[in-house]
């Protein structure tokens, strides 16, 4: 009888282990973020190919800018391609949970409200909002647009921006919303807005690039500073930290300052 119940306790014990233990594999989800993407062999970037300097279409119809030339630098010390695949701005967080994308990398803002939706590698560029207007405007100060009109990217921190220069904002007349910031300037030249509130680097250099300067000035004052960062899922932890890794190596080694002084005449790598 006693060596019946060893043997019947052993096995309720043996059973116990397997439960316990196929139990703890259920509940520990193991991150293979970073082996998932080795296995595929490609980076999907998400961006906006409309958003100079840091990426857009040349005159070929090739996808160029600040941020490709890191990514693809990223890819390549990381032994995969990138593949960038343009997405409506809007909807941009959306795609990268849905998985459509693996990344956003395109002067991406770092936001209290996007980290509660995504994660972010440390930021590698400096940045802040703009107010861009005519040339020969009488505008000077934010203290200047009282009943008047400001546009927008439609998905853009500048609308972030915004709620932070409550006294500026509330001021306004309309707010217009545009799918990029190229077609706000143009309706900025056409005088339907009296402002466009954008990135310092973006509008600065649309401007030096179209030789626009006698069409735009920006105002002395600003809406706000702010960083750039690259996005990502926030489970995905392991890709997360060597995409952090790659990119403090690029800075560390001069090959970030050297892409910076191709795009912006200076290294402005934070």
């Amino acid at each position: 009888m006693k060596k019946k119940l060893s043997v019947l306790l052993a096995l309720i014990i043996a059973i116990t282990g397997v439960i316990f233990t196929g139990c703890g594999k259920t509940q520990e989800t193991e991150d293979k973020s970073l082996e998932t993407i080795k296995e595929k062999g490609e980076i999907i970037v998400g961006l906006d190919d409309s958003f100079p300097p840091m990426g857009f279409r040349d005159e070929a119809g090739e996808i160029v800018g600040f941020d490709i030339d890191l990514a693809k630098e990223a890819g390549k010390r990381m032994g995969v391609n990138v593949v960038f695949k343009p997405v409506d701005w809007d909807g941009i967080i959306l795609s990268l949970k849905n998985k459509e994308i693996d990344v956003i990398w395109n002067g991406l803002t770092i936001t209290d409200e996007r980290k509660e939706q995504i994660g972010f590698t440390a930021p590698y560029l400096s940045n802040s909002q703009i107010i861009i207007v005519q040339t020969g405007s009488q505008y000077n100060a934010k203290a200047d647009f009282e009943g008047k009109i400001v546009g927008i990217q439609l998905g853009s921190t500048a609308q972030a921006a915004l709620d932070n220069n409550a006294d500026f904002a509330g001021k306004l007349s309309e707010v217009k919303k545009y799918s990029n910031n190229v077609e706000a300037l143009l309706d900025l030249k056409a005088g339907r807005v009296d402002a466009v509130v954008m990135d310092a680097v973006v509008g600065r250099y649309y401007i030096s690039s179209n030789n626009a300067g006698d069409t735009y000035r920006v105002l002395e004052e600003d809406l706000g500073k702010e960083s750039y960062g690259v996005g990502v899922r926030q489970e995905d932890k392991a890709f997360l930290a060597e995409l952090d890794k790659v990119l403090s190596e690029m800075k560390e080694d001069g090959t970030a300052a050297e892409i910076s002084k191709k795009w912006f005449g200076e290294d402005i790598v934070k």
